[in-house]
């Protein structure tokens, strides 16, 4: 079970409650602006959807929480996980590519010290790779009119050492390439994979992948929920016996 539900919320144009003043209020503003949204006060909180509080008082804080949470508003206040609706990630930003990594209020320091290591291995060019992609969508669907073979087409050219790999600087400037090329998507595909264990830490770095591509989930029911939620949160998953599609990557998942 994961303790959070991982949303990005679009706020740009729109006002954001911050109550609070000093460096906490400051920095929260600073954020709301950031992603193109109004700070404004508790007066305007039935313009807004969103409040920060950033208050050093803890009954003050406790007050404001309850308030602006009555009048319907999603609330965080700083430093009080406990009170929070919704809890800021630590961000890292290669725009239009945002990456969020949150601890589910446990620990701030974790998340800035996993962003710093991710800021170190993403290069800077992966916005532009993104911005491409998104321009190239018609001719995308033009290449590869079936969904599925579209979805194929992409994850092995965005995959380790693929033609648009993630982690090559040189990958935006390949887009068009790609696109030109005759090069087949793989067809409908079934995998079996047996598992050793029922500890999804045990899963090879290959069984992760596949998992995290999968289309189709077909599943011995005595698999524990914390493996099969390795796979894509939008596979279709099916119990045995269920014969596989015809189309796109099949996943078959056994108990060894």
């Amino acid at each position: 079970m994961i303790r959070s539900l991982p949303l990005l919320h679009r706020i740009a144009g729109q006002r954001v409650v911050v109550v609070g003043d000093g460096e906490m209020g400051e920095a929260k503003k600073r954020l709301v602006e950031r992603a193109g949204g109004i700070p404004c006060g508790e007066a305007e909180a039935h313009h807004a959807k969103l409040a920060f509080i950033a208050l050093e008082d803890e009954r003050a804080a406790e007050a404001a929480a309850k308030r602006l949470s009555d009048k319907g508003l999603l609330i965080n206040v700083a430093d009080r996980p406990e009170l929070c609706e919704f809890t800021t990630p630590s961000i890292l930003d290669r725009d239009p590519v945002l990456i969020a990594i949150g601890t589910s209020g446990a620990s701030a320091g974790m998340a800035k010290q996993l962003r710093l290591r991710l800021e170190a291995m993403l290069p800077q060019s992966l916005g532009t790779l993104a911005d491409k992609l998104q321009s190239s969508r018609n001719a995308m669907r033009a290449r590869w009119a079936d969904g599925s073979d579209r979805r194929n087409a992409l994850d092995a050219a965005l995959a380790e050492g693929g033609t648009l790999d993630l982690l090559d600087p040189a990958s935006a400037e390949k887009v068009d390439a790609w696109l030109a090329s005759r090069e087949k998507p793989a067809g409908a595909q079934t995998i079996e994979i047996t598992l050793t264990s029922d500890d999804p830490e045990d899963l090879t770095l290959r069984q992760a992948r596949i998992l995290g591509t999968v289309d189709t989930l077909i599943y011995d029911p005595a698999i524990p929920a914390a493996i099969l939620d390795r796979s894509r949160a939008d596979a279709l998953r099916r119990e045995m016996p269920f014969d596989p599609p015809e189309d796109g990557l099949t996943v078959v998942l056994r108990i060894g």
